[in-house]
Parts: structure tokens; sequence; C-alpha cells
């Protein structure tokens, strides 16, 4: 059965703008055993649009397309299907209650554009939407089955997940069961050389796949086909103690959380807090950690010194230190850390100071090249890590250490030596 996704607007064909929608939809029929075949993002001309649905309705019989449903000019999803499936548009004067309704709660007029937001395909159900004005539409023909859903994610997310899914469940292939493994600290090649002798305990009905990017390793392990629950589990369960066995403390999350949400946790856990003390990251591990919901119970501040003043004046650095070791040194990364914990009063204090290019590298200090300090009760650790990639990549690469050490750290048994 194909099963596909169409996004639609011309601004997701820009560099500005991301299509996460796509995303989550998919995460959502694979959970009731739907696999997704095709994945489309088209503008808003009309012709392109038509010939992208034309495509969907000869190839696919599940059609989720998104966006397009709006007041202006250029959304046309609607009357673009229902010319192409030789259907009458019909006005609602329901939905036209309903919109001027919002408007009127939010103190302001409806306007007339939003008029054409009451059209209907003829034959289509309506899908209200309490979170804007375009409601989606839900019909069958040529044996196909199609959603026309907003494009706002605080709009479709919730229409997907109580509106479509429900209806799409009774075609799914049966049970579906996925875990994911995150790691870190390893490259792709060396993981696969891991696990490459274990691929053959791959119980039946388990597919696995693997996504890197640098810093991050993801391993997903998925199961389906029909019989119980708990047989499915048993079959991962066996599967993910294969993979822990080759890939050891480098394992951060068998759940899929990202490494800021199991350092926060185990923080939370400890009753510790930690502070940052960040030059080449420019603060993106602060960013990390209050990303994740109740981390002001455990983070207490971050100080961005990308100065060499900076580090002296917020941070206590010596002058004279940073003048005879350089910046980027061993000995700067411990005195950052560990004067971020002392003004902050934080249990642990992270500091990192790097090159991240594309400039300022030599051939002492190439680019890439982070030192990583972490402070706690008993003193401090140093790591030295010499990073590959573009500037975003690099700083990223730093940010993940950085909170790795932390982890092991916090891990269970770990001790205070790093």
């Amino acid at each position: 059965m194909k099963v596909e996704i169409i996004a639609v607007g011309t601004e997701l064909l820009t560099p500005d703008f991301q299509d996460t929608n796509s995303l989550f939809l998919t995460t959502g029929l694979n959970a009731i055993g739907l696999e997704v075949s095709f994945k489309t993002i088209v503008g808003d001309d009309d012709r392109d649009l038509a010939g992208v649905l034309r495509t969907a309705l000869g190839r696919s019989r599940i059609i989720l397309c998104m966006g397009g449903l709006g007041p202006t000019a250029d959304d046309r999803t609607r009357e673009t299907l229902a010319r192409l499936l030789g259907r009458k548009l019909v006005y609602h004067r329901e939905i036209q209650a309903r919109i001027r309704d919002r408007f009127r709660r939010r103190g302001a007029p409806m306007t007339a554009s939003n008029l054409k937001q009451c059209y209907v395909i003829e034959g289509a159900e309506v899908l209200d939407n309490p979170n804007g004005t375009a409601p989606g539409l839900w019909l069958e023909a040529k044996g196909r089955k199609i959603a026309l859903l907003p494009g706002p994610p605080r709009e479709i997310r919730p229409m997907f997940e109580n509106r479509v899914l429900p209806r799409l469940a009774a075609l799914g292939r049966g049970l579906s069961v996925r875990r994911v493994i995150r790691l870190t600290g390893l490259g792709e090649s060396a993981m696969e050389t891991r696990l490459k002798p274990f691929y053959a305990a791959v119980p039946p009905g388990v597919t696995v796949t693997t996504l890197a990017s640098p810093g991050d390793l993801a391993i997903h392990l998925t199961y389906s086909g029909a019989g119980p629950l708990a047989e499915a589990e048993t079959r991962l369960d066996r599967l993910e103690r294969v993979i822990g066995k080759a890939l050891g403390p480098r394992i951060y999350s068998r759940n899929g959380d990202s490494l800021e949400e199991v350092v926060g946790a185990r923080l939370r856990a400890k009753s510790k807090t930690v502070a940052c003390a960040e030059s080449c990251t420019g603060g993106l591990i602060g960013h990390r950690l209050t990303n994740v919901p109740g981390s002001s119970g455990y983070f207490l501040e971050s100080a961005v010194v990308y100065s060499n003043e900076a580090k002296t004046r917020r941070l206590g650095v010596p002058a004279a230190l940073i003048e005879r070791h350089g910046a980027v040194s061993s000995r700067v990364a411990r005195a950052m850390a560990m004067g971020i914990r002392r003004t902050s009063g934080a249990d642990f204090g992270i500091a990192v100071t790097g090159v991240a290019g594309p400039d300022g590298g030599t051939a002492r200090k190439p680019v890439g090249l982070v030192y990583i300090a972490l402070a706690h009760a008993r003193g401090a650790a140093v790591v030295r890590s010499l990073f590959f990639g573009g500037r975003a990549e690099i700083k990223f690469q730093a940010s993940q250490k950085a909170l790795d050490l932390l982890r092991k750290k916090l891990s269970p048994g770990s001790g205070m030596a790093l």
C-alpha cells in the first residue's frame, strides 16, 4: 500500500523554512504499521501543484497533503484537488460562523479573504480546526483516501492525531514497535565495525537502520508484523542487549532522548546544578540545556566569554595565564570551568574554548581544536578534542562532547574520576 505525503508552500523550498511536519506525520504512520513511499515538497504554483497531485492520485492509495488551505490568493490546494477530481466546491455557512466567532473572541473583525476557507470539496468531510481558521478535509475518491491538512504545526498535529490517524489505523499492516538507541563519541564506520558481527542476531520481523551526524549516532530498531506486543518487545529487548554489549558506555539513550534530556534527568535525580562558561560554542550548551522543560531546577547560568578580557573579568582567569598559554589551551579551559563554578555556586562548571573556524587556525592550533573542562567539588578535568567539519558542526560536536563528559560524571558508579 503506497502512502504519500505532500507539503505545499513555496517557503518550504527556500533555506529559511524546514518541512518538519512530514517527520511528525511519518512517525504517526509508522506507529500503526504504515510506511511512507513518497514525500514531495511543491511550491504554490497552480500547475506544479496540479502535477504533483495528479501523480499522487495515480500511484498512492493514501495521500496526506498539508498546506495551501489559508485565506490568501496563493493558497490553492483545495481548489486544485477539486478540479482534478471533477468535483464542485460547496460553501459551508457553519464554517463561516466558526471563523467569525474565532475573530470575535480575539477582538478583531473577520476579513473577506477568510471566506474562501468556507468552501469544501463536494463529498468531503470537514475536520474541525480549534487552533486556526483553516478546516481540514477528509475525502475518498477513485479508491484513494485523502486528507487535506493545514500547514502550521500547532494546527496540523492535533488534527492528524485526533481525526486522521484513527481513520487509517485499520489499514496498517499490524503491530509496529520502534526503539531508538543514541550514542556519541564514535564515528559511523567505527560503529558499523562493532555492530557488523552481531547483525546475524537480528530476529525475524526486526529491521535495523542507522542515522549519523557529526557527534551523534542513532540506531533505529523496528519490529513490524502480527503477533502480541509482548513478543515484539522481547525481540527488541534481546537485540538491544546485544547492541549494548557492542557499544557499551557510548550509548547515552535507549529511548530516543536527546543528550541534554539525559543529562538534565540525571542532574535532577541527583539534585545537582550546573553552570557554563562558553567561548567558541557561543552559548550553545546553555541553549541546549534550557531547551529541556524543567531545566530551571538544575541549570543556574551561562557566561558567553568570547573575548580574553571577558574571561578575565567574568571568570577571574588570570590575564597572564592567557598571555602565556593562549585562550585555546588546557590551562585556560580549566580556569574557566573552575571560575564559573565558583562564581555561580553550581555543583558542576562546564567550560569550552577552541577554534571553530573557518579562520583563526594555525599549525599548532588548527581549526577544530577544542578544549573542554568539567569542574566539580574535587577539582577539574580537561579533554582535548579535534573536530572536523564546518563552523556549525564543530560547535555542535563541542557542545555534545561537553554534555557527554557531564553525563559520564553523573553515571552510576562513576565516582569522581573522569
